[in-house]
């Protein structure tokens, strides 16, 4: 069974595009805007954290952080950040581990490749339960951004 609001959100820390560690938890009294996204440098991830960097002062205005999350390494992810000027942080979960946990990850997915996240979309409100749940299972679908902004709101 899919992850459903009203669940608690799955904890976790991941390294960042800065190498740092960042944990959910850091976030507690925030709202958190989770983007799943299945490899940098491609179209429609780019298209889908462009349109969150275009929208950061909307969300940042209403008390919450944006974080992308996908399984490359985080030295691909400070390079797709650099390049795109994205004012978020952007997570490794090299070891896929968080993208399982919220159940947004391919088996399968192209060229062979496995283990890939899904493209997909989680707010989790101020006491770190899950808002709003959206996972893809069309990596060329993107997530539904008015109904993310309705729920921060």
């Amino acid at each position: 069974m899919s992850l459903q609001p009203g669940q608690a959100a799955p904890q976790f820390t991941l390294v960042s595009s800065a190498l740092q560690t960042v944990s959910l938890a850091d976030f507690k009294g925030r709202k958190v805007v989770l983007h799943f996204f299945p490899l940098a440098f491609t179209g429609v991830c780019t298209t889908q954290l462009c349109t969150m960097r275009d929208s950061f002062g909307y969300y940042d205005g209403l008390n919450a952080t944006i974080l992308g999350i996908s399984v490359d390494s985080p030295f691909s992810l400070a390079k797709f950040k650099e390049e795109n000027n994205y004012q978020f942080d952007l997570l490794s979960d090299f070891n896929k581990e968080v993208s399982t946990a919220y159940e947004a990850i391919y088996a399968d997915f192209v060229m062979g490749l496995k283990g890939v996240s899904k493209r997909a979309a989680f707010v989790i409100d101020e006491e770190q339960n899950i808002i709003y749940a959206e996972v893809l299972e069309k990596a060329t679908d993107l997530p539904n951004f008015e109904a993310i902004a309705a729920v921060v709101k």
